[in-house]
């Protein structure tokens, strides 16, 4: 029980807030602990909702990169140097977990990968760092097929076996551009999502007039399998695409059916452009993607960062605008992933984050250390650093 004394909730004026059993009340609990917060803002928990926890080269020697440009030369040499680099999903994935609790993240949506070369061992490893770390920080499996799923054989049996073992989310990739069938693909994920009654996350690199297509045949598939409000597309580059008025139908459509988009703002893509969707009643949440992998070395796991990535590469300036950014690494991926209890609230989850600034959008342009970090009422992290050691 506590009771977060001085408090700004979402930068609104000073307050108390109260804490017991694990979810904020209207009244201060008996006996409960004050914490001074010095006037800082009060937001929910950060929202990571698109990551790779299990390739994290986190806390390991320097990855030297000289890997071809395309995306297939990336998803192959990742694929190839996992067991020559000694990559453990269950510690890396734990390395990057905690570091993004140090950063006030409270929940995370992650793309495990599944291929015939690995097997499952990525979900494995990602299901015991989900429970050794379940009072710090709440963890989704995502059961991503990124080497492909109809053109390697065995594949679709593994996505299943790993629904069957906990993974939360059918996840797929480029049905065209990677798999080069994209009925086959996505029959089997929207066949998978039935038989576990679990929703999808597909990654959509595809650009321009394929991308739209593939997400015309994705909006199809949502529409036919009732399957409204549980579909999301990552990246959706197509979006960025400079045919407008095409843009402007897919969103359209988008919006009927409830379809979901994360965005993780890349400099080097085309990018949804999120205050069209936002226009749209589009839900959109975003997240850090790879973090120092075989991909790229950047990558610090901080949600507040990512919103300011969102803001640049949607050029947000506005105090308002630079809001939404935030937003959208809060709410709106807590919305995407069906957070129980999510918010500040009487009845909402403790789940929160201080923050400094005199406003949001300077605690965005700021992204000082975390100065106290709560996951059900409990303490998680102090000043920038998680209670717990990474390994």
């Amino acid at each position: 029980m506590k009771t977060l004394k001085n408090v700004r909730p979402m930068g609104a004026a000073p307050t108390d807030l109260h804490i017991a059993e694990g979810r904020f009340v209207a009244t201060a609990p008996d006996g409960a602990e004050t914490v001074d917060c010095g006037g800082r803002i009060l937001i929910p928990g950060l929202v990571e909702a698109h990551t790779h926890l299990d390739k994290s080269l986190l806390g390991m020697p320097w990855y030297r990169n000289e890997v071809g440009p395309r995306l297939i030369d990336k998803i192959t040499n990742e694929r190839e140097v996992k067991v020559s680099l000694g990559l453990d999903p269950q510690v890396q994935s734990e390395r990057q977990a905690i570091l993004s609790v140090s950063h006030g993240t409270t929940h995370i949506r992650s793309h495990v990968d599944v291929d015939t070369h690995h097997g499952l061992r990525g979900v494995e490893g990602v299901l015991e760092t989900r429970e050794k770390l379940r009072d710090l920080v709440e963890i989704e499996i995502v059961a991503f097929p990124q080497s492909s799923m109809m053109a390697r054989p065995g594949t679709v049996e593994m996505m299943d076996e790993s629904l069957s073992l906990g993974a939360d989310v059918v996840g797929g990739i480029d049905p065209c551009g990677i798999d080069r069938d994209p009925k086959g693909q996505l029959d089997a994920v929207f066949r998978l999502a039935e038989k576990h009654g679990k929703p999808i996350d597909i990654h959509l690199h595809e650009r321009d007039a394929l991308g739209g297509f593939s997400m015309e045949e994705i909006i199809a598939r949502t529409r036919a399998h009732g399957m409204q409000g549980k579909v999301t597309i990552s990246h959706a580059f197509c979006l960025g695409m400079n045919d407008r008025a095409y843009v402007a139908d897919l969103q359209a459509q988008l919006a009927e059916n409830r379809i979901h988009i994360i965005t993780t703002a890349p400099a080097s893509a085309p990018v949804p452009a999120v205050k069209e969707l936002k226009a749209a009643g589009i839900l959109t949440g975003s997240g850090s993607d790879g973090i120092r992998d075989t991909w790229g070395p950047y990558g610090n796991a901080d949600m507040l960062e990512r919103a300011m990535f969102v803001g640049q590469r949607n050029n947000l300036r506005r105090d308002d605008e630079v809001e939404l950014a935030l937003d959208i690494c809060t709410f709106g991926g807590a919305a995407i992933m069906e957070l129980d209890g999510y918010g500040l609230a009487p009845g909402d989850r403790a789940d929160c984050v201080l923050v400094e600034g005199e406003t949001l959008a300077e605690a965005v342009a700021a992204r000082a250390p975390r100065k106290l970090v709560l996951k059900g009422g409990e303490i998680t992290a102090r000043d920038g650093r998680c209670i717990r050691e990474a390994p």
